[in-house]
């Protein structure tokens, strides 16, 4: 993720534009960990990863454990996606691109953009962190 956020706190009913560099992404992560939801940040991060390699044998590699962590059905860490999607992935990854998991990774985006990123926002995790920046002068 990006180290810059816009974060709306909702108390102040603003936008902030919070500087997070490590901490932010960090507490997020663990916050999603708590809620046994972190595999979607995961799966988001390891797309971005994916998409800078430049080596064909490096990407159908990531393609096949990236499918067989978070895409095939009953994998340890299955991300919640569409049949659609996820044959789509099937099929693609026999010949993989750099785009090949771009719709998973969107529909990743979203539940955590619509679900866990608001309920992080009103979390003890957040509040200490929103605190610590506060008390820092970081914004």
């Amino acid at each position: 993720m990006d180290c810059f956020h816009i974060l709306y706190h909702q108390h102040e009913k603003k936008m902030i534009i919070v500087y997070l560099k490590l901490d932010g992404p960090v507490v997020y992560a663990a916050y999603l960990k708590m809620e046994h939801s972190d595999e979607n940040i995961q799966f988001w991060m390891a797309c971005e990863t994916y998409k800078k390699i430049a080596s064909r044998w490096s990407r159908i590699s990531r393609a096949k454990k990236l499918y067989k962590i978070y895409i095939q059905p009953q994998s340890p860490r299955e991300i919640n996606i569409d049949n659609s999607t996820r044959q789509t992935i099937i099929k693609n990854i026999q010949e993989p691109t750099e785009t090949c998991f771009e719709e998973a990774q969107k529909i990743v985006y979203m539940h955590m953009e619509r679900d866990s990123y608001p309920r992080f926002l009103k979390s003890e995790m957040y509040q200490k962190l929103l605190k610590t920046m506060q008390s820092n002068n970081s914004f």
